[in-house]
């Protein structure tokens, strides 16, 4: 991928969607992600990322795998629980252009 054609290398869009407690379809904030979003905005910062813009999402509408995230262009899609998966996939996806497995979410989930 070329940066002259792109503003961003990377957009990571981060659920934050919030429901009231009790929803029966849950939500990525009650399951942590405020507290992943701003590890992970932190990391990419010290990891000193170039062109790549980590920003909060509304609702994903995957919110029963939630947290969830969405990187473009790829458009790849994952679930992350802990900073070690936040980590896992600034390293290797971010840095190192390789999708974490473990973590991707298929299109039919």
């Amino acid at each position: 991928m070329t940066t002259d054609t792109h503003y961003y290398q990377a957009h990571v869009f981060v659920c934050q969607n919030e429901r009231p407690a009790g929803h029966e379809r849950g939500c990525c904030n009650s399951k942590g992600a405020t507290k992943l979003r701003n590890y992970m905005k932190i990391r990419a910062k010290e990891l000193g990322l170039p062109m790549t813009r980590i920003n909060t999402a509304g609702c994903l509408d995957r919110c029963e795998l939630g947290p969830v995230m969405v990187i473009y262009p790829e458009g790849t899609w994952y679930r992350y629980e802990t900073m070690d998966d936040v980590d896992a996939i600034l390293n290797d996806h971010l840095i190192g252009g390789q999708v974490v497995e473990r973590l991707r979410l298929s299109p039919d989930q």
